[in-house]
C-alpha cells in the first residue's frame, strides 16, 4: 500500500493549520507557499477536508481556511481515510463483513488482518497535535544545536 500525494499532503495540510492556529483564517496561497503544494491541488484537498469537516472555511477577501476543532480530536487516520479511502492492504477487509467466497479457507487472510491492525494502530495512533508537538521539538533541537 502507497499512500498517494492526496493524502500526505491533507495531513500536511491539517499540521499547516494547526501550528497557524490563531483563528484567522488562513488563505490558500499562503498554506501553498509554505508548503510547496500547487495552489490548484490545494483546493482540491482542502475541498475534501471542508467536506469532511476537518477544516472549516470562510469565502471573500478576508477568506480562506482553519482548522475545524483542536488538533488532537484528529487523528492521521481519519485524514487518510477522507483523502485516501480504505486503508486495507486487501480488499476482502474492506468491509464489516468478509464477503470473499474463501475467507473459511484463506491461509492468508491472518497475515492481512494483522498487517491492517498494525497500520490501524500506526496511523490512529497519532495525532495532527503529535505532529504538531514532534515538529516543535526537532525545531527546538535544531535551534540549540547551531
Amino acid at each position: 500500500m502507497k499512500i498517494s500525494t492526496k493524502g500526505r499532503y491533507a495531513v500536511r495540510v491539517m499540521l499547516d493549520l494547526a501550528l497557524h492556529n490563531t483563528g484567522e483564517y488562513v488563505k490558500v496561497k499562503q498554506i501553498a507557499e509554505r508548503q510547496g503544494i500547487s495552489e490548484k491541488y490545494l483546493e482540491q484537498i482542502i475541498s475534501i477536508l471542508n467536506k469532511g469537516g476537518c477544516v472549516k472555511s470562510v469565502r471573500g477577501a478576508q477568506g480562506g481556511y482553519r482548522i475545524a476543532r483542536d488538533p488532537e480530536n484528529f487523528t492521521v487516520g481519519q485524514i487518510l481515510r477522507l483523502t485516501e479511502g480504505s486503508l486495507s492492504p486487501v480488499a476482502c477487509l474492506d468491509d464489516e463483513v468478509n464477503e470473499c467466497d474463501r475467507c473459511d479457507t484463506c491461509e492468508t487472510l491472518d497475515v492481512w488482518k494483522d498487517l491492517k491492525k498494525a497500520i490501524d494502530q500506526v496511523v490512529d495512533g497519532v495525532t495532527i497535535a503529535d505532529l504538531v508537538e514532534r515538529q516543535q521539538k526537532r525545531l527546538d533541537a535544531m535551534n540549540y544545536s547551531i
